[in-house]
């Protein structure tokens, strides 16, 4: 009996190895990528594995893991002998991603429209109202949160996955320049505003409107981060 026993533990233990390590990969990829986008990890910054983990309280492997991930998502470089860094942000950069929202949160906005029921209006009213709040006490780091809330909302509205994960990565390569966008102070009323006309047109299931209004929205974007730059 007792060595019936132990064949059978032995599998279970070898099938929950994988679930643990595929967890805490995800933990340190998440807790990375924040960093990096609330610039905690500066552009240009280069990176060590063993002080990552440190940190993280979480082991090599994950970590390395997590950095693969990020090298793909184009939030972390590779420089050959020399280790890895944060991916500097340029112009030229900032500008390709900008046209790339263009294109493709313009066609989320349609859908969003088409596809919205009463349950997701009411999450995006509700996150246009927090971010109303966090502008008026110029809460940078809570408007970031909700800008980046209110956009997943928007992508997962279209009930599109692949253009969901597409987004996702251009919102994340963006988000770091929030900081630089809201260094202007009639920025934070801005995007309230522009968010609403969003909004506004996905409640009345306007494409056109809704189309309109996220273009608005990402061209003052640009606009003002030129400026700032």
């Amino acid at each position: 009996m007792t060595e019936t026993t132990d064949k059978s533990e032995a599998p279970k233990r070898r099938a929950k190895a994988p679930a643990v390590t595929g967890s805490l990969r995800e933990v340190a990829y998440d807790a990375i990528k924040q960093k990096i986008i609330s610039c905690e990890l500066r552009p240009g910054e280069v990176l060590n594995e063993a002080a990552l983990s440190a940190a993280l309280d979480i082991g090599r492997t994950p970590v390395h893991q997590a950095i693969d991930r990020l090298v793909t998502d184009g939030l972390i470089d590779v420089m050959p002998r020399k280790g890895i860094m944060v991916k500097p942000v340029t112009l030229d950069e900032i500008l390709n991603i900008i046209e790339a929202r263009l294109v493709n949160e313009s066609y989320c906005a349609r859908r969003a429209a088409a596809h919205a029921d009463a349950s997701d209006v009411a999450r995006l009213l509700a996150n246009l109202e927090a971010t109303w709040v966090a502008a008026k006490e110029r809460a940078i780091d809570k408007m970031m949160l909700l800008d980046r809330q209110f956009h997943g909302y928007l992508s997962g509205i279209s009930r599109n996955d692949i253009l969901v994960d597409i987004l996702g990565n251009l919102h994340d390569r963006s988000a770091r320049l929030w900081f630089i966008s809201l260094r202007a102070n009639e920025q934070h009323v801005r995007v309230c505003e522009q968010h609403a006309a969003i909004v506004e047109g996905i409640r009345q299931y306007d494409p056109d409107a809704a189309e309109k209004a996220i273009r608005k929205h990402i061209e003052a974007f640009r606009e003002n981060l030129t400026l700032q730059l």
